[in-house]
């Protein structure tokens, strides 16, 4: 087999490692932002692709005063139905949450179904009917969509693409860049409830109280979170990389340094103490239906009780603050006293969870 061709990439040293795709690329963690830095982002550049958020915003032409967001996703998640949700329900939350994190009302949908042949019909039907359940429940219209079928054996069952259009208000302004020293922290919940509801379906496993995935459609809390102010500097749903990956991406966007407490931040026992079971690290597990915000602090009590009062809020918690110190670089203050570098992780904890 011939070796690939790194001439003309930029920066390629990163990826040379890695002739080929591995699961890591898609991890949400240091292999896949590699991948976007050192080939995606350089060779597609522009201005509106080098925002690098969930969602891009366009700016309409002749002098209209709307603004646009555009996002796309694709779904592959193993297995199609998991406890509390299941792909189509997931391709839906998924696309709507990238355009609510910057500010947007989403408004439609597209949708690409990669299906492999002799896949059940009553299975797609299943997958569809959520799919439209979840549109309904986020004020969403799927107005246009693509079907591929691959021959079996080349693919699993279905794959979905979505992407989604939503207009942001006047007034907002919310970006990876946008963090400043005396900001502070919030979470929407509890962190890890997507990733180990795929892991404990996928592997059998058995816990007293049974892992619910959290996947929801998060446009209506960022409304009320708006209602209050417009003065959010960013937001982020912490999905592949979970909270680890958000932090360590706004501190490198925005140049700055994060601080957080580890005991502030939201797990369920039960996710917890799988955690435990298996040695992973409920900071580095996926959500599907939880949001990172910094703000500044004057009007983060305020936001917080908007947060809690709203059902996809509850166990809001306010965990940290942005600081002048280490820009880049996030740290966790432990529950022992002393303190630890949140690094991205390195490649794929769980593999295919969204």
């Amino acid at each position: 087999m011939s070796l690939p061709s790194f001439e003309g990439w930029t920066c390629p040293i990163p990826l040379k490692n890695y002739p080929t795709i591995v699961m890591g690329h898609g991890s949400g963690g240091k292999m896949m932002n590699d991948l976007i830095k050192y080939l995606f982002a350089p060779a597609f550049a522009n201005d509106l692709l080098d925002q690098l958020g969930d969602s891009t915003t366009l700016e309409l032409p002749s002098g209209s005063a709307r603004r646009l967001a555009f996002s796309t996703d694709s779904f592959v998640v193993s297995p199609l139905f998991f406890p509390g949700g299941d792909i189509g329900e997931l391709a839906v939350n998924g696309t709507v949450n990238d355009l609510a994190m910057s500010g947007a009302r989403p408004r439609y949908l597209s949708a690409g179904f990669i299906l492999e042949e002799g896949l059940p019909m009553d299975t797609l039907g299943r997958v569809v009917d959520s799919m439209a359940a979840a549109c309904q429940r986020a004020g969403v219209q799927l107005v246009t969509g693509d079907t591929k079928v691959v021959n079996k054996g080349h693919g699993d069952g279905v794959y979905i693409n979505t992407s989604g259009i939503g207009i942001i208000p006047e007034g907002v302004n919310i970006a990876p860049q946008n963090a400043r020293p005396g900001d502070v922290i919030l979470v929407s919940g509890t962190m890890g409830d997507h990733g180990m509801a795929i892991m404990s379906k996928r592997e059998g496993l058995q816990f007293e109280s049974e892992i619910v995935s959290d996947t929801a459609p998060l446009h209506g809390l960022i409304g009320s979170m708006l209602a209050v102010t417009k003065e959010i500097h960013c937001l982020r749903d912490a999905t592949r990389g979970g909270l680890s990956a958000v932090l360590n991406e706004l501190a490198d966007a925005s140049k700055v340094g994060i601080e957080f407490e580890e005991t502030k931040v939201p797990v369920t026992p039960a996710v917890n103490a799988a955690c435990e079971m298996l040695g992973l690290d409920p900071l580095y597990i996926a959500n599907e239906g939880k949001l990172v915000a910094i703000l500044p602090e004057a009007r983060a009590e305020a936001v917080l009780a908007a947060m809690r009062a709203h059902e996809y809020g509850r166990d809001a918690a306010i965990i940290g603050a942005v600081t002048e110190a280490h820009p880049g670089l996030v740290v966790a203050r432990t529950g022992i006293g002393g303190s630890r570098v949140v690094d991205l992780p390195a490649g794929e904890l769980l593999p295919r969870i969204c």
